[in-house]
């Protein structure tokens, strides 16, 4: 740990504090949005992040998830063939006004022409023939949908259909997008050239990749666009400008050009305006936890490798940092659970926030350590 974080880290546990993102120099005009560091997972920016919002064709982020998931353990191949059924035609297909890959009704086709929709061209069609072939019908593969979704602990979101098409039931949050992209590009990298593929053709025609941002030359080598009437004009973007790869959700836009230059706003804003201050190597304790009745008294707490703070240029007099978690935390806890947050601010506002983990599990303790615990909380309260 470097010495200017060790004056400023306060390790101590106390309950989360909710405190607001600062603006600092930096909004935007989207209703919704997160700059999240991939690396690490620290949070640099977010606006109502945790907010249920209609996820539209960002929602084909999960689809492509199940399906890339398959692949990768055997249990789906590239060169298997889908059924084009009237559902997926009608209702996804030229007639119905939205994104198309414009397959035709009974034909079969490859798994990897129909990925190649639903990233490029955000293929509705693509999406219900993916969906109908690995669950038999598209409610089938929703439920799996879920539990994907619930595996990666995206708690926000909750799917119906596979193109993102409007529902009231389905929604999920820009910081369950941002996670959802993070777990794209870390586990499946021998897919995830597709996202910057500039076009697809399928039945003679050829269409472009929806994400403008592409061809900026601003580092942009993904994700997904989203766009309805109700949900308005969304994007998950990814870059590596800087050196560094951000993870960027903006959604409720009210154009393409809106989106695109708001988008462009945030991550160019992402890659310029914080200097790195290499704070804890992988596998250091940034701090401890108190575990209320385990066989220790507290559990260590690391980050998900390395940890990087990034701090917004001319603002290292204002900052301080603290360790917040919801107390109390009760046995048993596994190694690898999520159990607090590093939280960087500057003049009380949040600036940054960083996920912790526990170093090591932690049992349930002998009836003398958990008397001693209640008598603590009894006497002074839970810290």
């Amino acid at each position: 740990m470097t010495r200017f974080l060790a004056i400023l880290l306060a390790a101590c546990g106390v309950l989360w504090t909710g405190a607001a993102f600062a603006q600092l120099d930096f909004d935007t005009k989207a209703p919704f949005a997160i700059l999240m560091d991939y690396e690490s997972g620290t949070v640099l920016y977010q606006k109502n992040a945790d907010e249920k919002m209609e996820p539209a064709s960002m929602a084909k982020l999960m689809t492509v998830a199940v399906v890339f998931d398959m692949l990768k353990s055997g249990r789906l191949s590239l060169d298997d063939e889908f059924f084009i059924s009237e559902h997926a035609w009608r209702d996804g297909g030229a007639s119905s006004g939205g994104s198309t890959m414009f397959a035709e009704l009974n034909s079969k086709v490859r798994v990897g022409d129909l990925v190649k929709s639903v990233i490029i061209q955000s293929g509705n069609d693509a999406s219900i023939a993916l969906a109908e072939g690995i669950g038999g019908t598209e409610e089938t593969f929703a439920r799996i949908m879920n539990e994907k979704a619930e595996e990666l602990g995206l708690t926000q979101s909750h799917f119906t259909n596979a193109a993102g098409l409007p529902d009231p039931d389905m929604y999920v949050s820009a910081r369950d997008l941002a996670s959802l992209a993070r777990y794209i590009i870390s586990e499946f990298p021998e897919f995830y050239g597709i996202f910057a593929e500039p076009e697809f053709e399928w039945n003679g025609i050829t269409q472009q990749n929806r994400n403008s941002l592409l061809e900026m030359g601003i580092g942009v080598d993904g994700l997904k666009t989203g766009h309805t009437e109700s949900a308005g004009y969304g994007e998950v973007v990814s870059t590596t400008e800087g050196g560094r790869r951000l993870i960027a959700v903006l959604h409720g836009l009210k154009s393409m050009r809106e989106r695109a230059e708001e988008a462009r706003k945030l991550v160019t804003w992402g890659t310029r305006s914080f200097e790195r201050l290499p704070a804890f190597k992988d596998g250091e304790t940034v701090g401890y936890a108190n575990v209320y009745g385990g066989e220790t008294p507290n559990v260590a707490l690391i980050g998900q490798g390395a940890i990087d703070l990034y701090i917004p240029k001319g603002s290292r007099k204002c900052l301080s940092a603290s360790i917040s978690y919801q107390a109390p935390i009760r046995p048993p806890v596994e190694k690898g659970t999520k159990l607090a947050e590093l939280q960087v601010l500057c003049d009380g506002q949040l600036i940054q926030a960083a996920p912790l983990y526990a170093a090591e599990s932690v049992a349930e303790g002998d009836i003398v350590r958990r008397a001693s615990d209640a008598l603590k909380e009894l006497a002074i309260g839970w810290l």
